[in-house]
């Protein structure tokens, strides 16, 4: 028998898949790629594990769901219930190509009262189409018999039976399975981390579609809304700078204060001479420019490369159009 699991790389997870391993079931770790999660963190995990993680992007699907959720947000733009329902159908949709039986998931019943009560643990199934072939290993003795437990794929006398918010009996199981090296409970998806969240809003209320770069650029810098649909990112160190550069496209106008240690700037979107201005100047005032009356800024675009003499300007006065 085999299972794929809808793998995370945190300990629930990693539990999962070693309490169905433990009973001769080979399993199949998948991560589902986003622009808002991405599978660092799950490779080292699978790693761990002594397995290989199979990564699957789902941008596509994914990004239409957290544009409009069916059952809703939790505290910031992460449609959770939702989220999980479209990760557990995919891995069903792969089951005959992975030559796989079923699909097993780290879910606990009660640790996450938003998400995981029983009529969101619930909503995952029906919606996801998989119906019993889904299993949380976890627990799975306190909610109804799976078909891996009817047909005695798997004894549900071995699964487990946890409930609610405390990790103490992970963190026990995770001794008895000699996993010592696992990540934090914290982390992992941006959209429930409030910043990102108000940027993705802010992007959205202008662009229903915005290009992948758009997205993985929310991720750096110092985001600024010059004017509808024009925002300049500025990057904090030395990374983001990188990271910025290697997102731009021929689209996007690239800023950087010439000669003097400074951000990359990236300003996207329809700027007009006033917005390239602001932009410039937000470049500079973020630069290693203090006491010069003006320097110049170096523009990059498609059709190539300038310096723009700029004014120096205090920070403080584009206080209002940071976003976070």
């Amino acid at each position: 028998m085999k299972a794929l699991c809808v793998f995370s790389g945190g300990l629930d997870s990693m539990l999962a898949v070693q309490l169905v391993r433990a009973q001769g079931v080979q399993v199949q770790p998948v991560f589902f790629e986003t622009p808002f999660f991405e599978p660092s963190r799950a490779a080292r995990s699978a790693g761990t594990l002594g397995l290989t993680l199979k990564v699957v992007d789902i941008t596509t699907r994914h990004f239409q769901i957290v544009k409009s959720p069916r059952h809703g947000y939790g505290a910031n733009m992460n449609p959770c219930i939702d989220c999980h329902s479209l990760m557990v159908r995919v891995a069903g949709e792969m089951l005959a190509s992975e030559g796989a039986d079923f699909v097993i998931t780290g879910e606990v019943l009660g640790q996450r009262p938003m998400s995981q009560n029983r009529r969101g643990l619930d909503l995952v199934v029906a919606e996801s189409g998989i119906g019993g072939l889904l299993v949380r290993p976890l627990s799975a003795k306190l909610l109804p018999p799976t078909i891996p437990e009817q047909k005695g794929w798997l004894d549900r006398a071995r699964l487990c039976a946890i409930e609610g918010r405390s990790r103490r009996t992970q963190i026990e199981m995770a001794a008895e399975f000699s996993i010592d090296n696992y990540p934090t409970p914290a982390g992992g998806c941006l959209l429930t981390e409030h910043g990102f969240s108000r940027r993705l809003r802010d992007l959205l209320e202008t662009n229903s579609e915005p290009r992948r770069e758009d997205l993985k650029m929310l991720r750096f810098g110092r985001y600024f809304r010059l004017a509808a649909g024009v925002r300049l990112i500025v990057g904090r160190n030395k990374k983001e700078n990188e990271a910025l550069s290697d997102l731009s496209t021929v689209e996007d106008t690239v800023l950087s204060a010439s000669g003097i240690p400074g951000p990359t700037a990236i300003l996207s979107g329809p700027a007009g001479p006033g917005e390239l201005e602001t932009a410039l100047a937000v470049t500079l005032a973020y630069s290693d420019s203090h006491g010069l009356e003006k320097w110049p800024v170096t523009v990059l675009r498609a059709e190539g490369k300038i310096e723009v003499s700029t004014p120096v300007t205090d920070k403080k006065a584009f206080s209002e159009l940071l976003i976070s």
